[in-house]
């Protein structure tokens, strides 16, 4: 068996088409709210949920039984109904440069969609290739308990602080030493990393 080839999509703009109206169609909108994507759900029906996002203008709702017109233009298309002859028809719809996922079919998807946490910058996806999704969403509950929400205030502190390191340390040598101390244990845990960071700065400068 192949292995797959992990990939973090950047779908700003992009259209991505969820055909199917049901709670399986609605967590896969749910993983896709926030990334900026244009939404377009396909469904005769759909649950309260989605006539909710579609109301608030968050994603766009055809009301309509699936026809490969649908999906044209699409850059990711999710074939999420309860009918696999359906989800076959979806994927045989879609061009060979369209990507497609299919709700019951995972080998016959070109990509799946992993357990996944989120703490602002820092992104966590887990797989176990199709062999047991009940044990991917225990490792991403694991997970979650590891890396709480603390970490979404850490890695803008880091991401701040890299941008500067960068701009303002020019030896190699400095740069790499403080990038690896901010990414440590003291840093997560400390009280006052900006005061932390600015002595660390003067430190190394003296080193030098």
């Amino acid at each position: 068996m192949n292995s797959n080839y992990p990939i973090m999509l950047r779908l700003e703009g992009k259209k991505v088409v969820v055909v199917g109206g049901g709670k399986v169609a609605e967590r896969k909108v749910a993983g896709l709210l926030g990334t900026g994507s244009l939404i377009t759900v396909i469904s005769p029906n759909a649950t309260d949920e989605l006539i909710k996002l579609a109301s608030s203008g968050k994603i766009e709702w055809h009301e309509k039984s699936f026809s490969k017109e649908d999906v044209e233009d699409a850059f990711l298309i999710f074939a999420a109904t309860n009918d696999n002859e359906l989800n076959q028809s979806i994927k045989m719809a879609a061009s060979d440069q369209q990507l497609v996922t299919i709700a019951d079919d995972l080998e016959g998807s070109d990509f799946h969609v992993p357990a996944h946490i989120q703490r602002g910058r820092l992104s966590i996806t887990v797989s176990t290739g199709g062999a047991s999704p009940i044990l991917a969403g225990k490792m991403r509950e694991h997970l979650e308990q590891q890396f709480d929400e603390g970490f979404d205030e850490y890695l803008e502190f880091l991401f701040s602080a890299r941008q500067r390191v960068l701009k303002e340390v020019k030896d190699a040598s400095r740069k790499r030493k403080i990038l690896s101390a901010i990414a440590g244990q003291e840093y997560l845990n400390s009280q006052d990393r900006e005061a932390d960071f600015l002595r660390l700065l003067q430190n190394t400068r003296n080193d030098v």
